[in-house]
């Protein structure tokens, strides 16, 4: 809930300084597919989840079984096969959704390079969250944060354009040749 902070303001020669409360243990993850497909409009499908488990060791991340449920979900929403490209979160690599996606005859998976973030459209859909709905917000609580990620992730939503361009930030392009298993 740490606000990120695009700008600020100080007196000349002082230094500016943001003073926030607390740090929160509670902690939310998104998880997000964009999705393109030639000749159609470019989609985000994401999925929020708070974590509640607030114990020692508690997972903090989405769960195998999440994963495979938005994958479920995204084939229904586009109704078409799906060309995943992972990147390589150990949660991704988990035998049984491996399992899973590899008994789909509607998912053909791989992975990008390690390290590799720029190659991720995703990983701009994140920036610009940061730089637009969460800038310069300091949360009151979880809803509020809650409230200002679900509004921000809808209007990236609706500009396909927008989605368009986090593919071409990455210099990877489409191509409609595939294969299940590479």
């Amino acid at each position: 809930m740490t606000p990120p902070t695009t700008r600020t303001w100080a007196r000349r020669g002082r230094t500016p300084v943001i003073r926030v409360r607390g740090r929160s243990q509670r902690r939310f993850s998104i998880a997000a597919l964009a999705c393109y497909k030639q000749g159609e409009h470019s989609r985000l499908i994401y999925r929020p989840k708070r974590h509640v488990d607030h114990k020692r060791g508690g997972r903090r991340s989405f769960t195998w079984s999440e994963y495979r449920d938005l994958l479920i979900a995204a084939h229904r929403q586009l109704d078409a096969p799906i060309v995943l490209v992972w990147d390589n979160l150990n949660v991704h690599k988990d035998a049984r959704l491996r399992a899973f996606i590899d008994a789909q005859d509607w998912i053909t998976s791989c992975f990008l390079p390690a390290y590799a973030p720029d190659l991720n459209p995703v990983e701009g859909i994140w920036s610009l969250m940061r730089r637009s709905s969460q800038a310069n917000t300091a949360f009151t609580d979880p809803d509020h944060l809650l409230h200002a990620l679900r509004r921000g992730l809808r209007q990236i939503q609706y500009r396909s354009n927008v989605i368009d361009g986090c593919l071409t930030e990455t210099g990877l392009t489409l191509t409609t040749s595939h294969q299940k298993g590479q």
